[in-house]
């Protein structure tokens, strides 16, 4: 009887010891768990303000940038890209863009309707893209406040009720571009051709004929030929052009007919492109920035970038 309950005595030490062990391991993943988290969320942080830093930067350059002079061209500070620069437990790098260097969607329609001008540039680029012209037209309904489809491609609401999963037009001003993936003629490879070309601005604006790419400058006007353009943009140095009309005074915009409405030479939309590094955390961002008259800039959207 002595030896059975020195055996279940043993026994019992032994599943008090498993069972301790197995509390003090628990407990010890559940820390490390924690202490990962913590530092996760210090990082996560860390990078934050890093972001900030980098939008700082950018707003003190344009703010400068706007002090020096009325017009905007790549030769200036704001287009230098910032080099990975070693911070506190990783990296920051940085880059200006011109947004106004892009298409604004938004432009087809002005006061609520159609620009005629804007919405012939836009079906010159979608033909330059090898893309249907016709998606206009249901761009403009993506945009318009009405429910009558624009002849003879456009869409309205019936046109993706039917879609899986169901929604519905807009019907008001983009918020980002990439909309343009859900407008009927228009997917996820449509807008991938679009995406270097396009942005949608929360106001009407002028595309900078400094700083804009050759094919854009394609579709100011039937016939421009893209190596003439790329000519013209390699021909525009560091220094760009004082004014519209100096610009279009060049080749290949010489004797043709091209509506100055919606062009300038300077910018008050831009984009900073973030990559910022933290421990074991690597984001990107893309920070849509304004510049007020005076030179002071505010970040009115910001995109975290799947790497």
């Amino acid at each position: 009887m002595r030896q059975r309950e020195q055996g279940v005595a043993l026994i019992t030490a032994l599943l008090v010891v498993v069972l301790a062990t197995i509390a003090a391991v628990a407990m010890s993943a559940r820390q490390q768990v924690d202490i990962r988290r913590t530092q996760n969320m210090l990082e996560s942080d860390q990078l934050r303000y890093y972001l900030y830093g980098v939008e700082d930067w950018a707003g003190a350059v344009l703010a400068q940038d706007r002090k020096d002079g009325d017009t905007d061209n790549l030769g200036e500070d704001w287009a230098r890209q910032l080099p990975p620069i070693p911070v506190e437990n990783g990296q920051i790098a940085g880059q200006v863009e011109d947004a106004q260097a892009r298409f604004n969607v938004n432009n087809l329609l002005t006061e609520g309707k159609v620009n005629g001008v804007e919405l012939a540039r836009f079906r010159r680029l979608l033909a330059a893209l090898e893309l249907d012209p016709g998606i206009a037209d249901a761009v403009i309904d993506w945009l318009d406040q009405n429910v009558d489809p624009t002849p003879p491609n456009g869409a309205e609401d019936n046109a993706y009720l039917s879609r899986q999963p169901a929604y519905r037009a807009a019907n008001g001003l983009m918020a980002d571009a990439s909309e343009l993936a859900l407008v009927a003629g228009c997917d996820a490879q449509c807008y991938d051709k679009l995406a270097p070309y396009v942005i949608a601005l929360p106001q009407p604006t002028t595309l900078n004929l400094n700083t804009t790419p050759a094919l854009l400058l394609t579709t100011l006007s039937d016939g421009i030929d893209l190596s003439a353009a790329e000519g013209f943009v390699s021909g525009r140095d560091d220094k760009g052009y004082g004014s519209v009309d100096e610009a279009l005074e060049q080749a290949p915009f010489t004797n043709r007919k091209i509506d100055h409405s919606g062009l300038g030479v300077a910018s008050d939309y831009f984009v900073v492109m973030s990559d910022i590094s933290v421990g074991r955390l690597q984001q990107r961002y893309r920070s849509l920035l304004v510049r007020a008259q005076g030179g002071a800039t505010s970040v009115i959207l910001r995109t975290q970038l799947y790497l």
